[in-house]
């Protein structure tokens, strides 16, 4: 996406090439501009399908970014969907945290935000199968304050 800032979005680091990729703008007008990415990748002769994103900072946004997502998490040959991202949503009664529990089930959430003291659980990670993730906490390390307001996290997930 192109802000006035320059050029910035999601990125899904792989070494399996990519089967399939789809960009989503999930942009209000208005608002920063924001997207998704949905990757497809072939392991061990498996579908794995993983979606990241970046929501918006106002609930309407995310509602309406959260009901344009729906949609790519729907994949019946996929033996595992993953949706991971900063969802901005501190309101575990919000809609959007909602409706993706509805359809992932309600999985861990290591608070991440800020990184400093992290007491908010604004990154997020589901997997379906949910018996799938094997483990989900966040990283801390010196420099993850210094990188970022938020403490990146780690899943295990078997595939």
């Amino acid at each position: 996406l192109l802000g006035k800032k320059g050029h910035y979005g999601n990125a899904i680091l792989t070494r399996f090439a990519p089967v399939r990729v789809d960009r989503l703008d999930v942009s209000v007008p208005g608002r920063e501009p924001r997207g998704a990415l949905a990757v497809k990748l072939r392991l061990n002769g498996s579908s794995i399908r993983i979606i990241t994103t970046h929501l918006g900072l106002r609930p309407r946004e995310r509602r309406y970014q959260i009901r344009r997502l729906l949609p790519l998490l729907e994949d019946p040959n996929a033996a595992v969907t993953i949706l991971l991202g900063d969802f901005n949503e501190w309101l575990l009664w919000g809609r959007p945290l909602r409706w993706v529990n509805r359809r992932f089930g309600s999985l861990p959430a290591p608070a991440t935000f800020p990184s400093r003291r992290p007491l908010l659980a604004l990154d997020r990670i589901w997997v379906d199968p949910a018996d799938r993730l094997i483990s989900l906490h966040h990283h801390r390390h010196v420099s993850t304050a210094v990188a970022s307001d938020h403490l990146p996290l780690v899943a295990q997930v078997a595939v």
